[in-house]
């Protein structure tokens, strides 16, 4: 008796599925759900404690987004759409964290003068050094409050600042800074790593972080900062960008192409790895067997797998190029794990059911924009629209994204016209990842338990192995497995 299909039949009938077009038949539950382990692995050499990846997109992943990802035991890539030095810096900035804090520095000198609330740009406070910048001497700090009490606007700040006290080390954890706040009796803390101010610890960022679900260990490199990601292009001048990310210690390259079976690529992945051997590089996008088949000769340590599927691309539209997600997450992990090759499932990802479906289709993680973007952690401001919060989220195929330079990721950088491969878009306010992606893993894990696999590895060798059973979803058996049939409700994932 046959129930249902085996991958390899149901991905060999000429159709390009999307994640919605494929359900899984339940298997058998043995053990309970939080025996199910998510831990996994990037590349060849770099291990993760949840399959969560932030995307290199302006949009999405910063400093912030980097470090709070880092503290989930995921990792962001930090775009490239920005100078090259302004890309590092934010590297530098998120691994010169250990607490997923969100903190505006400002720094001025002793004679300096403050001349308007704009000098504080949000910040509470400005710190005061030597020179006017983080990496001299902290002397003082100058409030808000204080500023605006202050009578004469014209005095330099040595007048009247507050001599600065004590300091912590960079990688106090949360517990530790905790503590010191609470002993000390101070609103705020500055940390510094080798005499420089890093971060500023404030107690009401304290304790909206320890609001939010416990932290673990989190991704951690060797020298005890986080892991941090950064993307490149595959042009001369990305060679310079890579020699000062290196600087800045990023512990993965992305090789950002939308189509990345190039001899641009290929040529830039044979660079990588002879000049920094100790550095991974992710490779891609790619969507077929013989796209991964040349980036894996190349020497990849990792695959991105995706073309046209993000909410804001319009690859498929425009170029009538690509591929339905699903069978490329499948099609793509076939050849990788052959050479031991993880993949990243790139694009698509809307819900906790699709990360589960990625992963049991061969990818090691998942990598997520849309579903980050309206977060707090991601860059940008919310405006508020038709009543609703929201950030900009924008596709690096958008005409607005290619005017900053992100056309060179399109091969379009040299093209006299400019044709648009996403758009520009807004995405509701979603709170802190540092809350909605715990509860997220967990759902995971539930559909994990669902189809009787433990781990990711399980669940790949029961797809392999064809006991992992699946079917096509007609569009009605499409909305009958969502909400269907209210007049109203409300919805809530957690």
């Amino acid at each position: 008796m046959e129930d249902g299909f085996a991958a390899e039949k149901l991905f060999n009938q000429g159709f390009s599925y999307t994640y919605d077009d494929v359900i899984f038949l339940p298997h058998y539950i043995d053990f309970p759900t939080d025996s199910v382990q998510l831990a996994t692995r990037l590349t060849r050499n770099i291990s993760l404690s949840i399959p969560c990846v932030s995307s290199p997109m302006d949009t999405v992943t910063e400093t912030y987004m980097a470090s709070a990802m880092a503290a989930l035991g995921g990792i962001g890539i930090i775009h490239s759409n920005c100078p090259a030095s302004q890309q590092a810096a934010m590297v530098h900035a998120a691994k010169a964290r250990r607490v997923p804090i969100l903190s505006n520095l400002v720094f001025k000198s002793p004679s300096d003068r403050i001349d308007s609330d704009d000098d504080f740009a949000s910040s509470p406070f400005i710190l005061v050094t030597e020179s006017g910048t983080s990496k001299s001497k902290l002397l003082g700090y100058v409030s808000y409050a204080d500023w605006t009490s202050q009578g004469n606007k014209e005095v330099k700040i040595y007048d009247y600042m507050v001599n600065s006290g004590a300091s912590v080390p960079w990688n106090y954890d949360l517990g530790q800074l905790d503590a010191f706040l609470e002993e000390n009796k101070k609103d705020f803390v500055p940390l510094l790593k080798d005499g420089e101010v890093v971060d500023v610890a404030t107690k009401s960022e304290v304790e909206r972080i320890k609001s939010y679900p416990k932290l673990g260990v989190g991704s951690v490199a060797a020298d005890g900062s986080w892991l941090v990601g950064a993307s490149i292009g595959t042009r001369e001048h990305d060679k310079e960008r890579l020699k000062l990310l290196v600087q800045a210690g990023i512990n993965v390259v992305v090789l950002d192409s939308s189509q990345g079976n190039s001899s641009y690529q290929i040529d830039m992945i044979k660079y990588v790895k002879r000049t920094y051997p100790e550095l991974d590089v992710i490779g891609g996008n790619v969507v077929t067997m013989a796209q991964a088949q040349n980036l894996i000769q190349a020497g990849v340590d990792g695959l991105r797998i995706g073309m046209g599927s993000g909410s804001i691309c319009t690859t498929q539209e425009v170029c009538a190029v690509g591929r339905g997600q699903a069978t490329a997450v499948y099609k793509v992990s076939l050849v990788a794990s052959h050479s031991g090759v993880p993949v990243i499932a790139d694009g698509g990802i809307s819900n906790s059911g699709h990360i589960v479906k990625a992963l049991v289709l061969g990818a090691s993680t998942v990598m997520m924009g849309s579903f980050l973007a309206g977060s707090t952690e991601a860059p940008g401001a919310f405006e508020t629209k038709n009543g609703q919060r929201v950030k900009k989220y924008r596709g690096m195929g958008s005409l607005e994204a290619m005017i900053k330079g992100s056309d060179a990721r399109y091969l379009g950088d040299t093209a006299t016209l400019k044709i648009a491969q996403g758009v520009v878009g807004a995405v509701a306010d979603k709170g802190s990842v540092l809350k909605f992606i715990p509860y997220t893993m967990q759902a995971v894990k539930q559909g994990f338990q669902d189809l009787g696999a433990s781990s990711i590895k399980s669940a790949h060798d029961l797809l392999s192995s064809k006991v992992l059973r699946l079917e096509v979803r007609t569009g009605a058996a499409q909305v009958e497995g969502g909400i269907h049939g209210l007049v109203s409700y409300e919805k809530r994932s957690f």
